[in-house]
């Protein structure tokens, strides 16, 4: 529908170019926000908690390509910080238990390059001087992201944070289980945002924009927990399974409480001398081909807020023919 919508806006704004005479013009802008993710760590039917609970940050910088009045192309670059913890989205009283038991967390730098098609809902004057005050706009295209997950190890290794990927931690590339995940993959930008004009060279604006991924591991989370015997070291067993450490890894927080709760829950351990540490691992819960994802196969998204500020490159100057 989008697409449609920006296909049919810029045939309309080729007519309004050659009635009208439009000068295409360039622009560059940078811009910092936030960031936030949505997967098997952050759930959509917790949209506020999801969005607000783990922010991030994200910055900027784009080239951008004024066709027409209506329609342009951009050219862009983000780099944004997203993250996920059991811990903090499942601890309280709206959290979920067998989440919480779950126990994993991570940090994903991603370095997205993006080209997109604008939308202008307002279309330009004749010159970009000329432009309108106030001009908000849709965008959609494709991009390429580069990841790389990481996680704090357990507390007894310190604080040392190390790469998901290579350690396997759903079984990947050991015989019967999947290939490793690739740290390049694409994603759908879609979103919305404005520009107000400040002067003739300078705007101001913010964004908001969606990216779909073709990926379900920007957490290391996807599917089921493997066979611990088959990954290739300690490390990878702690890092596959963290349903038995005492504390949480990112902030230090005691898990205590929570684990109680839920082998009460699941399990009905409600002696208060039992380790529940202990009695975790004497249960079924994580062994292999159980869920370790809450949503198999469904792909992981982010969302980038952005205020920007756009300088406007303006068009080549055309000198009169001579006489």
């Amino acid at each position: 529908m989008l697409a449609t919508l920006m296909l049919w806006g810029s045939e309309g704004a080729m007519a309004q170019f050659r009635s009208s005479n439009f000068v295409p013009y360039s622009s560059v802008s940078v811009g910092i926000g936030t960031s936030s993710y949505y997967g098997d760590m952050a759930a959509y039917s917790r949209p506020f908690a999801s969005t607000f609970g783990m922010l991030r940050w994200s910055a900027t910088a784009n080239y951008t390509r004024h066709f027409t009045p209506r329609f342009g192309a951009r050219a862009s670059f983000t780099w944004a910080r997203i993250t996920g913890d059991d811990f903090k989205m499942q601890s309280g009283d709206n959290g979920v238990p067998a989440l919480f038991a779950r126990n994993l967390h991570f940090r994903n730098d991603l370095k997205e390059f993006a080209l997109t098609g604008i939308f202008k809902i307002i279309p330009d004057s004749r010159s970009y001087d000329r432009r309108p005050q106030f001009s908000p706009y849709l965008f959609a295209g494709i991009a390429a992201v580069a990841h790389n997950p990481v996680a704090r190890v357990p507390d007894l290794d310190g604080d040392r944070w190390v790469k998901l990927q290579p350690l396997g931690t759903e079984g990947q590339g050991s015989p019967g289980y999947d290939k490793p995940y690739s740290l390049v993959q694409f994603a759908v930008p879609l979103g919305l945002g404005f520009r107000y004009k400040i002067n003739a060279r300078f705007d101001v604006g913010a964004e908001l924009g969606f990216r779909f991924t073709s990926t379900d591991y920007l957490d290391d989370v996807s599917k089921y927990y493997p066979d611990p015997n088959v990954l290739k070291d300690d490390l990878a067993r702690a890092m596959s399974n963290r349903s038995a450490e005492p504390t949480a890894a990112r902030k230090g927080g005691d898990r205590t409480a929570g684990l109680q709760k839920f082998l009460a829950e699941r399990y009905q351990i409600t002696d208060p001398s039992v380790d529940p540490f202990v009695a975790i691992q004497q249960t079924d819960y994580a062994s292999p081909g159980t869920a370790r994802g809450t949503h198999p196969g469904r792909n992981d998204t982010y969302m980038t807020g952005t205020i920007h500020v756009t300088y406007i490159l303006g068009s080549p100057i055309k000198c009169p023919p001579l006489k």
